[in-house]
Parts: structure tokens; C-alpha cells; sequence
């Protein structure tokens, strides 16, 4: 009697044990983990993917690529999809994080724009798609700030003294002291940083505070009337206000491709590949980029975008243009980078 109850016991053990394991599998095959910058994805697009493929997502964001890639040294494994800028898939790529892609399970791949692929940072997207792109440059209350505002060096006029925010961001607000002097934004001459350094601790007191992280929030309550920020950030803001612009400086400025790729320690890449897919299809992209109010790269989807967003991606001026830079990898000038920022910020 008692044999044939332990006999049942074992069994309900092994039963029980196969079922966490099953429970466990199948919650991994059905669980989607994605990492993306704030507020960089519309209201609609998880859920219609979460009910297309009967799934599950998790979605977590950061503020900097620097952020995005300590997690991801530190170890991390709960990352499926995550969306670097260019320069970090170069550097990701160098330190092997990234899951090379299967592009036959990406058949929406024809629809980007040939122009965006192929990028020096991922030679034949090995590792990455363009999910977005943009600039960096200058919002500010057309009503506020009555002069011509063209050029960086607003950026630096004590008139509007608490009235400026610089993005948070050693590449960004570097760069553009960089270009304002003439450098490009990818210097690593000390000389040129050293004068970048001097001219950024003249203008800190003028700062009201460095944010990369909502900072259109300040000028829409008009605790700035100038901002440091990315063009889809400010261009949001403009359907709230349209007192806000948004400019190039005729210095140049820099240029992005966000993208998305998958990291190596990703736990469900069969996955992971059908959501990028997903991103791909034209009235998806365009549905995301009438929310984030960045440029598509996607040219299918140019007739489902609103015409404000389309008018905004055809305006710049080849001159402009012409001195938008990539922010590149510094390499080992990337100490002396940071020693710099770590300067400034501590004034």
C-alpha cells in the first residue's frame, strides 16, 4: 500500500515539475522583452502586436545609448529588441552584444529606403534596421525669442540667461560647441575640445538645466524659451504650440539613425524578428511616426504619413544639410571626452 502511494506521489511530483517546465517555456516563447527611447513608439502598436501574434510585450525605456550599452555589459539577458543610435551598433557590433539578423524573416526589409542602408556604422545590416532618424538642433518660443534665430550662438547670449537647456548628453551638447566653433562634432584634436570645454563653462550659468529626457516639456510650460534638443521631441511639441519651431543651425548639427537590432543574449529572437518585421509594415511605420514626429525612413510609408510630417522631412536646405554629421566612435578619445563633460558639469 505504501509503495503504490509513494508510486502516485512520484508521480504527481513529475507531473507537477513537467508542467512548471512547459509553463516556463512556453511564457518564454510568448514573452517579447523591448528596450526603446522615451516615448518613441505610439499607443497602438504593442497591443496590435501583442493581439496579432497572441503574445505578450514588456516594454522598458532609457534615456542614452550609454545607458542602453552598461546594461548590456553589466550582463542583462532581458532585452529582445532594443533600438541604438548609429554609432553604438558600430561599438556593439566591436564588443559582440549583437545577434547577427536573419533577413529572410524580415521580408519588410524592401521597404526601407536604400538611401538609409548600408551605413559605414553596420555594412550591409549585418546587425541593424533603421527603425527612425532626425537631427539635433534648437527649439524655441517664436514669441519669446523675437530675433532671428539661425545659429547656435543664441545659445550662448546672457539675455536669455535661465531660459536654455542643453541636452544631458556629453555627444550632443560637446558637439554642438564643437560645430559652432567650426569643428566638426567628431573632433578628438585636444586643442579644439579644450576650446569647446572653455566655451561651454562660459555658458553654464546661463543653463537652466541640462535634460535629454522630455526637456520639450519646459518649453511648452515656458520655463525655456530655448532648448537643445532632438527634432521629433520639438516637433511634438509644436502640435500643442505652435508658437514653438524648430531649426538647424546654419553651423550644422548632428544627424541620427535609430535602429532596431537584437542583442545576443536575447531569449526569444524568433520573436524579436517578427516585431521588427512588424515595425516595417508601411502603415505601422507611418503610425509611429505621425506620434514621434521623427522622420521615417520607411518609403512605403510616405502616403500614410500626415502632410505636416512629410513637408517637415522635405524642407532643409542642401546647405544645411551638407554639415550634418554621425556621431562616430571616438575610440580612445573617448576618455578625454568624458574627462571634459565630468569638468564642465562639476563648474
Amino acid at each position: 500500500m505504501m509503495k503504490q502511494f509513494l508510486r502516485v506521489l512520484a508521480l504527481i511530483v513529475f507531473i507537477v515539475s513537467m508542467a512548471s517546465v512547459l509553463s516556463t517555456s512556453y511564457a518564454q516563447d510568448n514573452v517579447l522583452n523591448v528596450y526603446n527611447w522615451d516615448d518613441y513608439i505610439d499607443d497602438s502598436t504593442i497591443p496590435e502586436f501583442e493581439e496579432k501574434f497572441g503574445v505578450k510585450v514588456h516594454y522598458d525605456v532609457y534615456d542614452s545609448n550609454e545607458t542602453l550599452l552598461a546594461k548590456l555589459q553589466a550582463g542583462a539577458t532581458g532585452f529582445d529588441v532594443i533600438f541604438p543610435s548609429d554609432y553604438m551598433i558600430k561599438i556593439m557590433v566591436q564588443l559582440d552584444l549583437l545577434e547577427p539578423l536573419n533577413k529572410s524573416k524580415i521580408p519588410n526589409i524592401k521597404n526601407v529606403d536604400p538611401l538609409f542602408l548600408d551605413q559605414p556604422f553596420d555594412p550591409g545590416n549585418q546587425y541593424s534596421l533603421p527603425y527612425t532618424w532626425g537631427t539635433a538642433g534648437i527649439g524655441y518660443l517664436a514669441d519669446q525669442i523675437t530675433e532671428s534665430v539661425d545659429s547656435w550662438s543664441v545659445m550662448f547670449d546672457p539675455k536669455y540667461s535661465g531660459r536654455i537647456v542643453m541636452l544631458d548628453d556629453v555627444r550632443e551638447a560637446l558637439g554642438a560647441a564643437l560645430k559652432y566653433l567650426g569643428y566638426s562634432l567628431n573632433s578628438t584634436n585636444p586643442d579644439e575640445l579644450q576650446q569647446a570645454k572653455e566655451l561651454l563653462i562660459r555658458q553654464k550659468p546661463l543653463v537652466k538645466a541640462y535634460a535629454s529626457a522630455q526637456a520639450e516639456y519646459m518649453l511648452l510650460s515656458g520655463d525655456a524659451w530655448l532648448i537643445h534638443n532632438w527634432s521629433g521631441d520639438v516637433h511634438r511639441a509644436t502640435l500643442e504650440n505652435s508658437n514653438i519651431t524648430y531649426v538647424v543651425p546654419k553651423e550644422g548639427s548632428s544627424k541620427f539613425i535609430d535602429n532596431c537590432a537584437i542583442p545576443k543574449t536575447a531569449q526569444n529572437k524568433e520573436l524579436a524578428h517578427a516585431f521588427i518585421n512588424f515595425l516595417l509594415e508601411p502603415e505601422v511605420d507611418a503610425r509611429i511616426h505621425n506620434h514621434i514626429r521623427y522622420m521615417s525612413p520607411n518609403t512605403a510609408a510616405l502616403p500614410y504619413l500626415d502632410e505636416a510630417l512629410r513637408n517637415t522631412m522635405q524642407k532643409m536646405s542642401p546647405e544645411i544639410a551638407a554639415k550634418l554629421e554621425y556621431i562616430e566612435d571616438l575610440g580612445q578619445a573617448t576618455r578625454l571626452w568624458d574627462k571634459i563633460w565630468t569638468e564642465i558639469k562639476a563648474q
